[in-house]
């Protein structure tokens, strides 16, 4: 076992946190890898690792060995690529995860052309609205859309998602349609509960003058998942506010239609979130580049930040 295999099994259990889970990570026997961490620890002269009957955590010898070993990987990756047949193109397996809609509406059907223009890459999919954790699931990058909470994680800024107020003709023809936000009194929405938090979502709407307006509005019904979201609404349960996208062809099919037009919520930023500072891989890069692109093609706001 050579240096590198050595410093890809240790990162491994950094991240996992967990002998177990990093063997099953990475396909191999759990007492393959005490052993390779007791092998890197001789060979470093140092304890690395933290271990309780519970947990495995990275001494602070191990986080600044850890930091060093995300460096040299993702460089030895990068060298290794340089002189392979067709070393323009970035290779290996990309594990990434994003909202069950944006995944299904939007990813899923464009990426056979992803995988053709880079035949070298191999994509492991994760869709779910529940917020995950990177360095335990493994995970190399997510796409998450709103305000980003962990402030470890590193966010590259890829697009705003415009937000649509929407109901249906059902819905419309038995309460009437709201023309200005004081209409919503009269109205019913199907709430939001995020499913990380728990919290109920406010309706909202910008205006040049006073900036947000919020509203909590009555509703009967309450979800914690885009699908049921808008499956609600199409049942003429209430108003939603959804971003544009997920709901671009309800509208042009009329299943729904857009109210309150002129008193739209804010944008929600999009961003594609990573665990290391600077060492942003080739496969994260172009998989990004090439999300922005498709999210372009569906009316997306191109807000490309790479710092």
């Amino acid at each position: 076992m050579d240096r590198i295999d050595l410093f890809r099994i240790f990162t491994r259990v950094v991240e996992t946190g967990s002998f177990s889970k990093a063997a099953d990570f990475l396909g191999m026997p759990r007492s393959s890898v005490s052993t390779a961490i007791q092998m890197l620890e001789q060979r470093v002269g140092v304890r690395l690792l933290a271990r309780t009957t519970r947990s495995v955590s990275a001494t602070p010898d191990g986080q600044a060995f850890y930091d060093q070993c995300v460096r040299l990987i993702v460089e030895v990756e990068d060298v290794e690529n340089l002189f392979r047949q067709n070393h323009v193109s970035p290779r290996g397996l990309l594990r990434v995860n994003m909202p069950g809609r944006i995944g299904r509406l939007v990813v899923a059907p464009a990426l056979p052309e992803f995988l053709d223009r880079y035949p070298d890459i191999d994509i492991e999919l994760g869709v779910t609205d529940r917020p995950i954790n990177l360095v335990e699931d493994g995970v190399d990058c997510v796409l998450r859309v709103g305000p980003l909470q962990d402030s470890s994680l590193i966010a590259r800024k890829i697009a705003e998602l415009p937000l649509v107020n929407v109901a249906s003709p059902a819905y419309l023809a038995r309460y009437g349609c709201p023309m200005v936000p004081e209409d919503l009194i009269h109205h019913q929405e199907v709430h939001y509960a995020s499913p990380g938090t728990g919290r109920m979502e406010a309706w909202e709407w910008m205006d040049e003058v006073h900036g947000l307006h919020k509203h909590e509005m009555a509703g009967r019904v309450t979800v914690n998942s885009a699908e049921a979201l808008i499956a609600c609404c199409l049942a003429g349960l209430g108003l939603i506010q959804v971003p544009a996208y997920d709901v671009k062809a309800d509208l042009q099919a009329g299943r729904l239609v857009e109210v309150l037009p002129d008193y739209q919520a804010e944008t929600l930023p999009l961003a594609l979130v990573y665990p290391h500072r600077k060492h942003l891989s080739r496969r994260i890069q172009v998989f990004a580049d090439w999300v922005v692109d498709v999210l372009s093609r569906h009316g997306v706001e191109n807000r490309h930040d790479k710092s």
